[in-house]
């Protein structure tokens, strides 16, 4: 493997398999996902869920050649109603769940670990590009299918990008001698079309493919295997170049004028029933968790 600088927590990175015509990513996040997930006090599934929903944003989200959002999201009929991650392409996260707690209760009665399936049940799966004001939002919709978000995913690229892709997405919370926190990581490789130069890629793509499909997620999340010592273990044969990457935090973009605005958006009389025994108006961010009071006579 060619030098690379260690690739630490919350941090993606493109890789490339020397020769080869196949390009991946890498990420691994401590921090920042353990500040989004516990934010809320969500029961493990959802906590889980939302987890692989920002490890794959950022996956997708960081190969973006534009300043502006990536959001990834998928809603259905299940148990979990939505689950939403939004990526800065300056490397932020933000993400939340909407579910039924008595239907998660009855589903996970029999199953703690059901998956994106049967969690989000029937519905879609969502990529929306945000270019900012001046340009149109692009989105992307696809039926959910298969029993993970990484499942998804690929599925989407099959079917809106053509582009042969294969994804690995780990979620865990995590104990050790320094304390104890959810972790993330993730991977995803896709298949460079042939052309004059790479001619048939095929037997190529088979091999990265029955390499990549040993991943296991335990080495995904485990903050004692580095990126590099994951993709050297994979790919030592061929050799693979990693990049110095970005580096990521959980950022909400949630302030008091945002929330103003909001307010601003309902009439007096509605306002006035917002008022809670205090005399203020709470709103809680949806993302963050973060409580805004403000004063019932306050101009919004």
């Amino acid at each position: 493997m060619t030098d690379a600088s260690r690739l630490p927590d919350d941090r993606v990175a493109a890789f490339q398999i020397d020769g080869q015509p196949v390009r991946g990513r890498i990420v691994r996040m401590g921090p920042a996902i353990d500040a989004v997930l516990s934010a809320h006090a969500y029961p493990a599934p959802v906590a889980e869920l939302l987890g692989e929903a920002c490890a794959l944003a950022a996956l997708i989200g960081s190969a973006l050649k534009f300043d502006g959002r990536l959001i990834v999201q998928a809603q259905g009929d299940g148990p979990v109603r939505y689950v939403v991650c939004d990526y800065g392409t300056e490397g932020t996260l933000r993400g939340y769940c909407r579910y039924d707690e008595g239907e998660l209760a009855a589903l996970t009665a029999d199953d703690a670990r059901p998956g994106a399936h049967r969690l989000l049940g029937k519905g879609v799966f969502v990529m929306t590009l945000d270019q900012g004001p001046d340009f149109d939002r692009h989105q992307g919709i696809t039926p959910i299918e298969g029993n993970s978000l990484a499942l998804c995913a690929e599925h989407y690229f099959e079917q809106s990008e053509q582009i042969p892709t294969e994804v690995r997405l780990a979620v865990g919370h995590l104990t050790d001698e320094t304390g104890s926190g959810w972790r993330a990581g993730g991977m995803m490789i896709q298949r460079l079309a042939a052309d004059t130069t790479r001619g048939e890629t095929e037997e190529a793509w088979t091999r990265a493919r029955a390499l990549f499909n040993t991943i296991s997620a335990d080495e995904l999340i485990d903050p004692q295997v580095p990126s590099e010592t994951l993709l050297y273990r994979l790919f030592h044969e061929d050799g693979v170049r990693l990049e110095a990457g970005q580096s990521l935090e959980a950022l909400c973009r949630c302030s008091p004028d945002r929330i103003a605005t909001v307010l601003d958006s309902f009439t007096d009389e509605e306002r006035a029933e917002m008022v809670e025994p205090d005399g203020k108006i709470h709103v809680t961010c949806e993302y963050c968790a973060k409580v805004y009071a403000l004063e019932a006579g306050t101009e919004v």
